[in-house]
């Protein structure tokens, strides 16, 4: 009889397969289980429409603001960058954004969900679940290589979509360019960024009771914003926006991260640096993308309804992912 020669026989393809789910689990479905709360405690009315707008401007203004601002100022920029994979991250968020643009324009999107849809397809949750399958997959290397993309990815992002939710709103008149850019550069997202790289590169250290009070403050913004997430969830309009959720949601976790994984490999990231850009690529929908729906007046339900059905889906989308890269040996 002849041995078996199979490298990956039947029964550990199956731990592989628990394994993947249960890294994905542990740390997706909390955040979605945090959504369903605030769906429920909506239902039950100890949180209504007031709350939610003033929990998302809270989570707009200050927390998120700071939370990036912590995250991004205490990076040692020089140590953990990779000049291939940095410039690789930022022009293909560039290239996503421009293909998922040119699709919704096609299919004749309404303004109010134009730029909703456009920021919910092509926008990560790099801060909260792409540093966190990080770090699992590669400890503190990988929270440090995660760190860098999120600083900088996170300014792209940012100014691609206040762009995109800007100009949505303005398709059949002459675009406002000056309120455009003063709108881009007074964004509190942008400014704390902003702020913090020039903390970063100067080695700027803060005081610790600054760092302190900072870190509570921050500490807000992934359960505040969630509750409003799922508090704006409606399940009577869920229907109307389910098409273009889902749209939105293969494009965020199958079509642009498998295309841009398979590139980045081609051209030669490799190891630490390619399982680092995949899984912060490969994350869902960042939760301010609603809060920045919420306060720039796009349609808020199309994408709470984005945040939360591409946060379930990436469990799936994220288990077989690993499988399939770790049997690639890309992982």
């Amino acid at each position: 009889m002849e041995p078996d020669t199979d490298p990956f026989p039947r029964n550990a393809m199956i731990d592989l397969l628990l394994e993947s789910a249960w890294f994905s689990a542990d740390i997706v479905l909390p955040i979605f289980f945090l959504v369903a709360l605030g769906y429920l405690m909506r239902r039950l009315k100890l949180i209504d429409d007031h709350f939610i707008e003033k929990g998302s401007n809270i989570v707009f203004k200050v927390a998120l603001p700071i939370l990036i601002f912590l995250n991004v100022s205490s990076l040692h920029l020089g140590e953990v960058v990779q000049g291939k994979q940095l410039i690789y991250a930022i022009v293909c968020t560039i290239v996503g954004f421009l293909i998922v643009w040119k699709v919704a324009k096609a299919q004749q999107i309404s303004p109010e969900k134009l730029g909703v849809f456009v920021q919910g397809a092509f926008r990560g949750n790099l801060g909260i679940i792409g540093l966190a399958l990080c770090a699992r997959a590669y400890d503190s290397a990988g929270v440090a290589v995660g760190s860098v993309l999120l600083g900088f990815i996170t300014l792209l992002y940012n100014l691609l979509s206040v762009w995109a939710l800007t100009v949505a709103q303005h398709q059949s008149a002459k675009l406002p360019w000056k309120k455009l850019f003063t709108d881009i550069i007074k964004n509190p997202l942008i400014l704390a960024i902003v702020a913090a790289l020039i903390f970063a590169g100067l080695q700027i250290q803060l005081p610790g009771i600054v760092k302190t009070t900072g870190h509570y403050f921050a500490d807000l913004t992934l359960p505040l914003a969630l509750l409003c997430v799922g508090g704006s969830v409606n399940a009577r309009k869920l229907r109307q926006s389910s098409r273009l959720a889902i749209q939105a949601s293969l494009y965020k976790l199958i079509w642009l991260p498998v295309t841009q994984i398979i590139i980045a490999y081609l051209i030669g990231i490799e190891g630490l640096y390619l399982g680092t850009l995949f899984l912060m690529l490969a994350s869902p929908t960042a939760t301010v993308s609603f809060v920045m729906a919420k306060v720039m007046g796009g349609n808020s339900e199309l994408a709470a309804t984005i945040v939360a059905l591409s946060t379930l889906l990436s469990f799936f989308t994220i288990s077989i992912a690993i499988v399939s890269l770790k049997l690639l040996g890309w992982m």
